[in-house]
């Protein structure tokens, strides 16, 4: 048996919120959804076939009661490998790409939502209210 080593510079928390990216040369806006984000990055999970490499304008998206709020980094893409998901009856229906995401750029006030969401001092319930008093 071998055992597994996580190489990962920072922890991660899990976390299933949906993210829209953008990369340079397209206009249109892509959905994917976050699987875990860590101080370093994000990995998503999306349909897209995107190179290793790519910078994407990201917003991962949270609700604030009946409003939509959010955190915006520019990021790279570092790791990707092939995924797929099944049914409840173990046939795969759908295969997508799991992506790795380097943060290249956070502003100041996302910075303070990103460590606020990873120091686990929320609830999801508490996310929304907490992260967002503040704007």
């Amino acid at each position: 048996m071998v055992d597994y080593i996580d190489r990962r510079r920072y922890p991660r928390v899990s976390i299933d919120l949906p993210l829209e990216y953008r990369d340079k040369g397209d206009s249109g806006l892509r959905g994917a959804m976050v699987v875990n984000v860590g101080v370093g990055g994000f990995l998503i999970e999306s349909t897209k076939d995107i190179p290793v490499d790519t910078r994407l304008k990201v917003t991962l998206l949270f609700s604030k009661g009946f409003k939509l709020a959010d955190f915006e980094a520019v990021t790279q893409i570092v790791r990707k490998e092939r995924s797929s998901k099944g049914d409840s009856k173990g046939n795969q229906v759908l295969e997508g790409y799991r992506y790795g995401l380097e943060f290249i750029q956070v502003l100041g006030k996302d910075r303070w939502k990103l460590n606020c969401l990873l120091g686990g001092h929320f609830e999801s319930e508490d996310i929304i209210q907490t992260l967002f008093s503040q704007l």
